[in-house]
């Protein structure tokens, strides 16, 4: 998933911040269980999906990129969904984009998010694989902790 974002073409910018030094890091991060992606698939085919970190009730998205229409749209409605169930109150987007601001994304004060942030991290962390939290669908389908994807992009 992290080289899926990092190969990303995205207008107006050149290059990523997807160094390897990053993948490393969040290598790290997922062998401690708190990195996690979500990935939408299309005839076995990675077709989008994002990627964050989850520290107690704050889920951290950090990329996310698309090679069919709307597949990482799919892939974040998933992992909302997810992250509700799971009594997640607050989704760090960190840019407030066009594409988020179609979910509902909002531009929170520093001073209220301060707030958010503290209450929420204050709850358990959810850790380790959250493949169990897509009972319903196949693991090729949609869900994947990172690195454990049965796609063509196993690992980060």
């Amino acid at each position: 998933m992290i080289e899926s974002c990092g190969r990303a073409e995205r207008p107006g910018q050149e290059g990523t911040w997807i160094t390897d030094g990053m993948k490393e890091a969040y290598q790290e991060l997922h062998e401690m269980g708190l990195a996690h992606s979500a990935e939408a698939w299309q005839d076995g085919e990675l077709a989008g999906g994002l990627y964050g970190v989850a520290l107690g009730g704050c889920f951290y998205g950090e990329s996310m990129f698309a090679r069919v229409t709307d597949a990482s749209k799919t892939a974040f409605a998933a992992l909302v969904g997810v992250l509700i169930d799971a009594g997640f109150g607050l989704v760090d987007c960190q840019q407030h984009t066009a594409h988020l601001r179609s979910f509902g994304a909002v531009d929170v004060p520093r001073r209220r998010f301060l707030e958010l942030l503290e209450a929420e991290l204050a709850k358990p962390t959810l850790r380790g694989n959250w493949q169990w939290r897509f009972p319903d669908f196949p693991r090729s389908i949609l869900w994947t902790e990172l690195g454990g994807s049965s796609g063509p992009e196993a690992g980060l």
